[in-house]
């Protein structure tokens, strides 16, 4: 996944005190192919493993086992974890947290109140970092300037208002931690190959931010078939930019069937008219009796023979 990816300065700040701690360490096990073999010599990856940390994901991420087993429990462990709930973490998701990002363990306390710092001079309030932190692990890795770079990004490109650009990254935190590349490919495609105005993709990011992370594939074939195939104008997607979250099967079936009954209209002047949003959004038996004005029945032979 594009935004599971750490910063390197976290593996590099790692690797230099690796380097001193396993000299200092030979008392644990030399040769082990997991964490787990370690856990009765380790007071701390027995502390974690009792916070719900899986040692077996952990040992997946590069070097991060390596990193847990350099560590003391009351020394290093223990002001990061009171760290993450004065953020606001919950018990139970301290675990899951760490198992996500364990390299957190070995950053500086003071680096990481500093960015939590940044965020609140910002006016994001307690519940929104804590929501952040939670959905974005990797957030708090990363220094201010690229936070405030990011947000500068997303504020400048987007054309959006400060507090817009904050609604925005609270709802999609990973926008502040994944690669940039592809979100910018993305709006190239919206404008370019897709046809939509600035202010247009403005509206669709803003209410759809998953667009910005969305498979460049899916999206222009999504859009072919709406726009080509079903003639919704770009004015109609801006409105209901959602529809691209929806799977193309999905809205290929229900187009058909609506189609095949007569009563595929998606013009809002007209008295029959389906907005996308019914289209896409409404469970299949809610669409059936109440957008199509038919049984499942009918939908289910109608889609044996497609």
């Amino acid at each position: 996944d594009w935004d599971d990816i750490p910063p390197s300065s976290a593996l590099e700040v790692i690797s230099e005190e690796e380097a001193i701690q396993i000299i200092a360490e030979p008392l644990l096990p030399i040769r082990s192919s997991t964490l787990r073999d370690y856990v009765d010599h380790s007071e701390t990856l027995e502390k974690l493993v009792h916070l719900g940390v899986d040692l077996s994901q952990v040992e997946k991420r590069q070097k991060a086992g390596q990193l847990i087993l350099t560590l003391d429990f009351e020394k290093d462990v223990k002001k990061i974890l009171l760290f993450l709930k004065d953020v606001g973490l919950e018990d139970n998701q301290l675990g899951p947290f760490l198992t996500k990002n364990p390299y957190i363990l070995g950053e500086d306390l003071e680096a990481l109140e500093t960015r939590v710092a940044y965020l609140k001079s910002k006016k994001f309030g307690k519940s929104e970092i804590a929501q952040m932190v939670s959905r974005a692990p990797y957030l708090l890795l990363f220094s201010v300037e690229r936070l405030d770079n990011r947000l500068g990004f997303f504020k400048n490109e987007l054309g959006l208002s400060v507090k817009k650009t904050k609604n925005l990254v609270i709802r999609l935190p990973r926008l502040l931690t994944g690669k940039l590349e592809p979100v910018k490919e993305n709006l190239q495609v919206c404008q370019i190959e897709l046809g939509f105005q600035r202010n247009e993709i403005q509206q669709i990011v803003y209410k759809t931010p998953k667009i910005l992370t969305a498979s460049k594939k899916r999206l222009k074939q999504t859009f072919d078939y709406l726009h080509n195939i079903m003639g919704i104008p770009h004015r109609m997607l801006t409105r209901f930019p959602q529809v691209f979250n929806s799977k193309l099967l999905r809205i290929r079936e229900r187009h058909m069937f609506l189609e095949f009954l007569g009563r595929a209209q998606y013009d809002p002047a007209q008295p029959s008219y389906i907005s996308l949003d019914q289209l896409v959004s409404l469970p299949d038996e809610v669409f059936c009796t109440e957008i199509a004005k038919a049984s499942m029945q009918d939908f289910e032979n109608f889609l044996k023979t497609l």
